[in-house]
């Protein structure tokens, strides 16, 4: 079945993803849809749970485009060192059309493995920064409104309420299936890899 990028309240982007322990084909092969769904999406990273798969992947590109910028798969990412602070606008392709202003530390640490499991050990600041920052979020079950003050909180509130309107009648309509197949779906795919 083709990868999609799920939306919000979509359980799995709730699920707190395991490391991987086997990278074979059928991952791989999943690593380049996640990449055609972000460019796609018009995005810049794209996590694993976005696409209902329980493993600590993500993809980025920080130009968002194929024919720019560079492409890296971070498999097992661990962040490390966070140092200042900064505050910029993100967004999310699980939660389209909603933006806002999120606090992270300025400069991390990340640890990691490409797709032939080779070691990566980067310093990170800015944009990357950013983006690994909230990539790691999704692999930990948790989105970027989470991290709002009680203001941003409040404002994103009605947005969120219309995504689970939607997410419900979805459900309801059999386009979703219920999050009991969705959790038995994550553990199979988990004790295959994981």
């Amino acid at each position: 079945m083709p990868l999609e990028v799920i939306q919000y309240p979509h359980p799995a982007l709730r699920h707190v993803s395991k490391p991987v322990k086997k990278l074979d084909a059928e991952l791989r092969g999943w690593v380049e849809e996640m990449f055609s769904l972000m460019y796609a999406h018009k995005g810049i990273g794209l996590a694993a749970n976005q696409v209902n798969l329980p493993y600590r992947l993500f993809v980025i590109n920080e130009q968002g485009d194929p024919h720019k910028g560079e492409e890296f798969a971070i498999i097992n990412p661990v962040l490390s060192r966070p140092k200042g602070l900064a505050e910029a606008e993100e967004g999310c392709l699980s939660l389209p059309g909603l933006y806002a202003e999120v606090r992270r530390p300025a400069t991390i640490v990340l640890d990691g493995y490409d797709l032939r499991g080779k070691p990566l050990h980067w310093e990170l600041d800015g944009l990357l920064a950013r983006v690994v920052q909230h990539e790691t979020d999704h692999l930990d079950g948790r989105l970027f409104v989470d991290r709002l003050n009680s203001t941003g909180q409040l404002r994103v509130q009605p947005f969120l309420q219309e995504f689970e309107i939607q997410y419900a009648q979805r459900t309801k309509e059999g386009a979703i299936p219920p999050a009991t197949e969705i959790a038995t779906r994550l553990a199979e795919l988990q004790n295959a890899r994981c």
